[in-house]
């Protein structure tokens, strides 16, 4: 295809950091791109608002040791980066009751000690033994993939009830789903991308260690700013990708763009929605189907003061019984408008969804204010960000996979499609998940898609030679790997 017959030499459907990412890194290697948004706004699961007169993320927002292209990216892009407050004192909430502790593990009868510490080395054990690549390679991904995350744990009537309803709470906190949900082999590849469980749970040396001042959304900003007004259009949602021989329409309600080849940079659900001819491979089609997004509201609290600080609290909290799971000392950088965090995840959030405003809001800050005492039933300002409502992200924090996908059709999840490329944190082969899995993800897809530019194309001769109109109907492969 002749320069003149495209818009661009890659289409990039998405403004996340994955999208962004890749963008920047195209542009870098010498190709044209133009990034296609369907938000009014860039920045996909990041996303800042103002309380207070300061930007609090209301998104991912946690970055720490493990996660090198963040680091090295928000040091390129003159950025600055502040620790998340973890002095003091933690709370456990166990069956309705608090308790305040000091360290890594939370305080429960030493009887229970035993089963805690076998669950955390097994689970560790076990992530070990499966590729952070290729979890479907592992030597035993079809029995892992074969039980969800309830299996590695020590039966009922010996790990207790404190210790697996403190289990279940890390579980949904870190997928925004239930332990039942989740196929243990996608669980073990989570960890095993990220370097293990008690880096993934942890504050300080822990991938809760830092924030960035003013916000995670300011990176998909200033990469997308690098590549200059025109090239990024917002409020152009994609509703079908179209392949040939000679290379690819992506239509919008709008217009239709045409480039050599297009990167997917958008959850996995919501890349599903998209109707793509040909039709994607079966195995693609059932990632699309079976990647179901977590759900996670995060609330925001702010105070005239950090009493929790005054009290030797580190704002930190676990729950296990009540709307939050786990809450933060989220109090912006140089001290102003002190916040708490919360977190309601899995079930909790599906539940705090369906009730009124202000009986969530009611809930929210009595279960902050057993946890921190009752200055917490009076803040100034009260906000909440539910992701399940979310258009175009479906949930938060990530897509995840229930029993029987991974083995059958991991291979398809980043594979590409003729001139289709895919990319997004649950496509990172590093940190699945986080931000710093988006920009790896976007890494690889743009490395892919100039790897191609710069050779001949061996990948489409299957093709047909000029797209044919797109059926009214949804197009989906067979459902079945």
């Amino acid at each position: 295809m002749s320069s003149e017959n495209v818009d661009a030499d890659v289409i990039v459907v998405g403004g996340g950091l994955a999208g962004a990412r890749a963008a920047t890194k195209l542009k870098a290697g010498g190709a044209s791109v133009l990034v296609l948004e369907a938000r009014d706004r860039l920045g996909g699961r990041t996303y800042a608002r103002q309380l207070g007169g300061e930007a609090f993320d209301f998104g991912g927002q946690f970055i720490g040791p493990g996660q090198p292209r963040m680091y090295q990216l928000v040091d390129d892009l003159g950025l600055s980066l502040f620790p998340t407050s973890a002095t003091g004192r933690k709370v456990i909430e166990l069956r309705g009751k608090t308790a305040a502790y000091a360290g890594a593990i939370p305080f429960v009868n030493p009887l229970k000690l035993l089963p805690l510490h076998f669950t955390l080395k097994r689970v560790e054990a076990l992530a070990r033994m499966v590729p952070p690549h290729a979890p479907w390679n592992a030597p035993r991904a079809r029995e892992f993939d074969g039980l969800t995350l309830e299996a590695p744990r020590p039966p009922s009537w010996l790990m207790g009830t404190d210790v697996r309803n403190l289990m279940n709470a890390v579980a949904r906190t870190l997928l925004g789903a239930e332990a039942s949900e989740v196929s243990l082999l996608h669980f073990l590849g989570f960890v095993s991308s990220s370097g293990g469980l008690m880096r993934l749970t942890e504050t300080r040396g822990g991938f809760q260690q830092d924030r960035i001042v003013g916000g995670a959304q300011q990176v998909s900003e200033r990469l997308a700013a690098t590549l200059g007004p025109e090239q990024v259009s917002l409020d152009t949602a994609v509703h079908a990708v179209r392949q040939d021989s000679e290379g690819v329409a992506v239509d919008s309600a709008s217009t239709t763009r045409r480039a050599r080849r297009v990167i997917v940079a958008v959850p996995l659900s919501i890349a599903g929605r998209i109707r793509y001819e040909p039709q994607l491979p079966a195995a693609r089609t059932q990632i699309h189907e079976q990647a179901t997004m977590g759900s996670t509201v995060k609330v925001l609290a702010t105070y005239s003061r950090a009493f929790w600080r005054l009290q030797g609290y580190s704002g930190e909290a676990v729950g296990t019984s009540g709307m939050l799971s786990v809450t933060f000392d989220n109090t912006m950088h140089n001290g102003s408008v002190p916040c708490l965090l919360g977190l309601a995840v899995g079930d909790a959030a599906r539940r705090f969804s369906s009730m009124p405003r202000e009986e969530r809001r009611e809930q929210v800050l009595d279960e902050l204010a057993r946890f921190f005492g009752p200055e917490a039933k009076t803040p100034i300002e009260y906000a909440e960000m539910d992701w399940g409502e979310e258009e175009y992200s479906g949930g938060c924090p990530l897509g995840n996979f229930a029993p029987g996908v991974l083995s059958a059709c991991g291979d398809a999840l980043r594979a590409p499609v003729g001139r289709i490329h895919w990319a997004g944190t649950e496509t990172a082969r590093e940190c699945i998940g986080y931000m710093e899995g988006a920009l790896e993800s976007g890494d690889r897809a743009a490395d892919e898609v100039l790897a191609l530019l710069r050779a001949p194309d061996e990948m489409i001769a299957h093709l047909p030679p000029h797209p044919r109109p797109l059926p009214r109907s949804r197009g989906r492969g067979d459902s079945l790997c």
